[in-house]
């Protein structure tokens, strides 16, 4: 555990309590509340008796119809030699699967800039993370992940749309990923919290859609970020059959098994469906749209690559100054929270990540100005 980073979202959370009146770009959440569908479904599990006891370690068989629907309908996945397994939230997901496929010493391959908790479970499974670079505009290098295969790798991870830097990637990069996962031996954990959330006419691909990926292909899910129940902890995988009964060692002996109340709640969220999330993501690109308008004040200190996903943008800034440093500077001195690009593997220039979903548009503009000027007056 000693070489496990400590995570820095409580870190930055510290330095905001000390500094009242800090508007946080840091969170990865969205502002709005859940469907009425979801709450209306905790209102009925409560009325009867036998859902406060233990239930299936898998997930609640009504709550795997409704996902096994979306997948196929939105996913385009065949649920064929495939079990879905639900999960308290992706992040579990992934613990799951990695304690499933590796060996203490076999490796992973992360494409950096990485999410912070996926190279964090890989190291607690006793594992080790390659890390691969991505290219200037955040996207996968095809050469570059063949080239850091071993004997001892196991998976390849893509995150998309991509949590820190916003990248969607596209469907033939993906495409190639996964045919070379195949070929090579090896799982392609595919990482898609963030499937919804797509602009400027950018589109979401699954791998779990290729024909003839089943038997090498992990799917990752959350219903944290479309339905804005984050606190809930919900999410699913789908996964080979032959990984279901490990992975449901795994789950049976952390969590015994989802907790059943959310589950009511996730199989509301999905009655509600995309439905209900498309008016909101109407006004989240409207608050990107103000974002980039905002960061275009900085001219050329800052480099914005292309981000057509999530709810982030991993920026590049031209100072020497450290990423921590600039944070802690922004957060003392001018009030706004970004998070810095170094927990996310970036150390060779100064990064931070700006998020934009959790907040109104009236304080996303605002601490947006706070950010810019905060910029100014520090990189000069």
């Amino acid at each position: 555990m000693q070489r496990v980073q400590s995570p820095i979202v409580p870190v930055v959370a510290e330095l905001i309590r000390a500094s009242p009146g800090t508007i946080s770009l840091g969170q990865g959440v969205v502002n709005y509340p859940p469907p009425r569908q979801a709450i209306a479904a905790i209102e009925q599990f409560l009325g009867n008796p036998d859902n406060h006891k233990y239930q299936h370690v898998q997930g609640i068989p009504e709550l795997i119809g409704s996902i096994t629907e979306k997948l196929e309908r939105e996913n385009l996945a065949s649920t064929a030699a495939r079990e879905i397994v639900v999960t308290a939230g992706s992040n579990m997901g992934f613990l799951n699967a990695i304690l499933a496929i590796a060996d203490p010493g076999d490796e992973v391959i992360l494409l950096r800039p990485y999410y912070f908790n996926h190279e964090m479970a890989v190291t607690i499974a006793g594992c080790r993370p390659v890390i691969v670079d991505t290219d200037d505009a955040y996207q996968p290098q095809l050469e570059s992940i063949e080239a850091a295969i071993t004997a001892r790798t196991r998976a390849v991870v893509t995150v998309t749309p991509n949590n820190p830097t916003g990248a969607v990637y596209s469907r033939t990069s993906l495409q190639e990923i996964n045919r070379l996962c195949g070929r090579r031996g090896l799982y392609h954990i595919s990482d898609e919290a963030y499937e919804y959330f797509t602009f400027d006419g950018a589109t979401h691909f699954s791998p779990l859609s290729i024909s003839g990926a089943e038997a090498h292909t992990i799917g990752l899910f959350s219903l944290s970020k479309a339905y804005g129940f984050a606190s809930w902890r919900i999410g699913y995988m789908l996964l080979p059959s032959k990984l279901c009964d490990p992975v449901k060692k795994i789950q049976d002996t952390n969590l015994i098994c989802p907790p059943v109340i959310c589950q009511h709640a996730a199989r509301g969220a999905l009655e509600a469906g995309l439905a209900y999330c498309e008016p909101h993501l109407e006004r989240l690109a409207a608050v990107r749209e103000l974002v980039l308008r905002g960061l275009s004040e900085l001219g050329e200190r800052i480099l914005v690559p292309r981000a057509d996903g999530a709810f982030y943008f991993l920026i590049r800034i031209s100072t020497e100054m450290s990423a921590m440093d600039l944070v802690e500077r922004l957060i003392r001195e001018h009030r706004v929270a970004v998070i810095p690009g170094t927990t996310f593997g970036v150390d060779d220039r100064c990064c931070v990540r700006v998020a934009y979903g959790a907040l109104e548009r009236e304080t996303v503009a605002e601490g947006v100005g706070r950010f810019v000027q905060g910029v100014k007056a520090i990189v000069g």
